[in-house]
C-alpha cells in the first residue's frame, strides 16, 4: 500500500507515468523533462508561459532544474519494483486469477510467479528470462533454439547451432550477459556526454535569455533617456521660441506707433502747404516762416526705410529668426525619418572582397572580410577588374535593388576611404580612385581631415568621425547615406542620386587595415 502512495507521488502530472530525468519549475511543481519541454513549446508565441499544474504565469519561457533529488528517489523505487508489474505478463499456471508472472521459460514457453517458479525444474536446458510474451522473439529463426550468444562479426544474436553448423561459425562469439553489459557501457557513456551536452545547451540557453533581458534593460534605458531628453530641449526650445515671438511683435507695434505719429505730423503738414497754396495774398505766403520745415520731405527717410526692411523681411541681427529656425527643425524631421527607415533593415550584409580587383600592394585575410596594405607587392595575375593605381579593393556582392548597410572598422590607417562605386569605374588613373569620379561616392580620411567626395567635389565634415562607418543605401530612393558609429550614432551625409548600374562596396587602404564587419 505504501508502495502504491509513493508510485502515485513519483507520476508526472503531464504523461502520468513514472518520472524520466525529472525537472522542476520556479514554482516547485516537476515534470518529465521531455514532458514540460513540449509543453512550453505549445506555449511558444501565446505571448507567456504557465505551469501546467498550478498555472503560475511567467513572462519569459522558465528555466528547467534538475531535480537530482527526485531522480535519485525514483531510481531506487524503481530498482525495488518487481519488474513483472510493468510487464502485464501473467502467471500461465494460475487460471483461477491473474497472478503477475516474474519470470518466463524459453524451454517449456511457459510464464511463473513465485510460487511455480520454486517447484519448476532447474535443469540447464530451462533458461529463464524476464517475463515475456513473446518468446519466439528469444529463439533463432533457423533453428528455433534459444538465443545464447552474440557474434560480434555480424552483430547479430544466434543459438548454439549457428555457432557450430550455422552461417557463423568460426566467428568470435560473447555470451548474451556479456554483449549486453558492453553495449550498456557504451550507451552509458553515450548518454552521459549527452546528458553533458543537454546541461551545457542548458546553461547557454539561461545565460543568453539573461543576456537578452539584460539587453532588452539597457538598450530601453538608453532609448528612454534620449528621446526624453531630446523631448526636453526640443519643449525649452519651443517655450523660448514662443516667449520672441511676442517680442518681435511688440517692436513691429513700437514702429507702427512712431509712424502712425509720423503720419499725423505729415498729414498735419499736408493740410498747412494747402492752405498756403489756397491764399491770395502773395505776401501773407512769403512771410511765413516756417515753409523750409515744411519742404524738408527726406527727413527720417533712410532710417524708417531701413527698420522697415529689418522687421518685414528678418535682415536684422536679432537673433531670432522664425524660417531660419524652421528650416533647422524640417532637417531634424528629415534625420529622425531617415533614421527611422535606414534602420528597419535587422542584418547587416555578409559583405565579401573580390580579390580579382585587389590592387598589388594590398592584401586580403579574415575570410575575404579584412583588407590590409602590405609590405611587399603581391602575385596576382592580370585581370580586367584589377586596380592598378588605386590601392583600393571593391565587393564581391553587388546591389541593383533593395535596401542593404554594412560596417566597416578602420583600424591603424589616417588614409582612407570608403564608398560604393559601379563596376564600370576606371581602373587605372588619377579617377579610378574612389570619390574622384562620377561612378562613386565615398567618405575620406586624409590624417586629420573627413570629406565626403563624388565626382571629385568635396564636402569637409568639421568634427572627427570614429573608427567605425555604416553605409547604408537605397537603391530604389537613390540614397547612399554614411554614418558615424558612435554613441549614439550620427548622420554624416546623404547623396541622393539615380542608380544607372549596380552597385559593389569599395575600400581603398594606404595604411593599417579595414574590417567589413556583420555587427559592429
Amino acid at each position: 500500500m505504501a508502495s502504491a502512495n509513493l508510485s502515485a507521488e513519483l507520476e508526472c502530472s503531464v504523461c502520468l507515468n513514472i518520472y524520466t530525468d525529472p525537472v522542476n519549475l520556479r514554482c516547485g511543481h516537476n515534470f518529465c523533462r521531455a514532458c514540460i519541454d513540449r509543453v512550453l513549446d505549445t506555449q511558444e508565441g501565446s505571448g507567456g508561459y504557465s505551469c501546467p499544474e498550478c498555472r503560475e504565469k511567467f513572462p519569459d519561457r522558465p528555466a528547467l532544474h534538475r531535480n537530482i533529488t527526485l531522480r535519485n528517489i525514483v531510481e531506487n523505487f524503481l530498482s525495488a519494483q518487481p519488474d513483472q508489474e510493468e510487464s502485464g505478463v501473467f502467471c500461465t499456471h494460475c487460471v483461477d486469477a491473474p497472478v503477475p508472472a516474474v519470470r518466463s521459460c524459453l524451454h517449456c514457453e511457459v510464464s511463473l510467479c513465485d510460487k511455480h517458479l520454486r517447484v519448476h525444474k532447474k535443469s540447464p536446458e530451462h533458461i529463464l528470462c524476464d517475463p515475456t510474451l513473446s518468446m519466439e522473439s528469444r529463439k533463432c529463426s533457423i533453428h528455433k533454439k534459444i538465443l545464447e550468444y552474440y557474434c560480434t562479426e555480424d552483430e547479430t544474436c544466434i543459438c548454439v547451432s549457428c555457432c557450430l553448423i550455422g552461417g557463423h561459425k568460426g566467428h568470435k562469439m560473447e555470451s548474451l550477459d556479456e554483449a549486453s553489459e558492453k553495449k550498456k557501457e557504451t550507451l552509458r557513456n553515450v548518454l552521459q556526454k549527452l546528458l553533458t551536452k543537454r546541461e551545457e545547451t542548458d546553461e547557454r540557453v539561461q545565460s543568453l535569455q539573461e543576456y537578452r533581458r539584460k539587453v532588452i534593460d539597457y538598450d530601453t534605458m538608453r532609448v528612454h533617456t534620449y528621446f526624453r531628453n531630446l523631448r526636453s530641449h526640443l519643449e525649452d526650445l519651443e517655450k523660448s521660441f514662443l516667449r520672441e515671438i511676442p517680442r518681435s511683435a511688440d517692436q513691429v507695434s513700437i514702429f507702427i506707433r512712431d509712424l502712425e505719429i509720423k503720419k499725423e505730423e505729415l498729414s498735419r503738414k499736408m493740410r498747412h502747404i494747402e492752405e498756403l497754396c489756397n491764399m491770395t495774398d502773395p505776401l501773407t505766403v512769403l512771410q511765413e516762416s516756417d515753409t523750409g520745415d515744411l519742404c524738408d520731405t527726406e527727413d527720417g527717410d533712410n532710417e524708417d526705410r531701413d527698420r522697415h526692411e529689418e522687421l518685414l523681411y528678418g535682415v536684422q541681427d536679432q537673433g531670432f529668426d522664425v524660417n531660419r529656425i524652421l528650416s533647422t527643425l524640417h532637417t531634424l524631421s528629415e534625420i529622425i525619418t531617415e533614421v527611422n527607415i535606414d534602420f528597419y533593415i535587422e542584418n547587416a550584409e555578409d559583405m565579401h572582397l573580390n580579390v580579382d580587383t585587389l590592387h598589388t600592394s594590398l592584401q586580403i585575410s579574415d575570410g575575404w572580410k579584412t583588407v590590409s596594405k602590405s609590405d611587399t607587392e603581391q602575385n596576382l595575375p592580370e585581370t580586367p577588374e584589377r586596380f592598378r593605381d588605386s590601392p583600393q579593393v571593391l565587393s564581391s556582392q553587388r546591389f541593383s535593388s533593395g535596401k542593404h548597410y554594412w560596417d566597416v572598422y578602420v583600424e591603424g590607417s589616417e588614409n582612407w576611404r570608403v564608398g560604393v562605386c559601379y563596376p564600370s569605374m576606371d581602373r587605372t588613373g588619377r579617377e579610378s580612385c574612389i570619390g574622384n569620379n562620377n561612378k562613386s561616392w565615398c567618405l575620406a580620411r586624409n590624417g586629420r581631415k573627413y570629406r565626403l567626395k563624388h565626382d571629385n567635389k568635396a564636402m569637409y565634415l568639421m568634427d572627427n568621425t570614429s573608427n567605425a562607418v555604416r553605409i547604408y543605401m537605397d537603391y530604389e530612393a537613390g540614397r547612399i547615406s554614411f554614418y558615424d558609429l558612435c554613441d549614439p550614432i550620427r548622420l554624416l551625409h546623404t547623396f541622393t542620386t539615380t542608380f544607372t548600374e549596380p552597385l559593389h562596396a569599395g575600400i581603398g587602404v594606404w595604411g593599417g587595415c579595414i574590417k567589413i564587419c556583420r555587427r559592429y
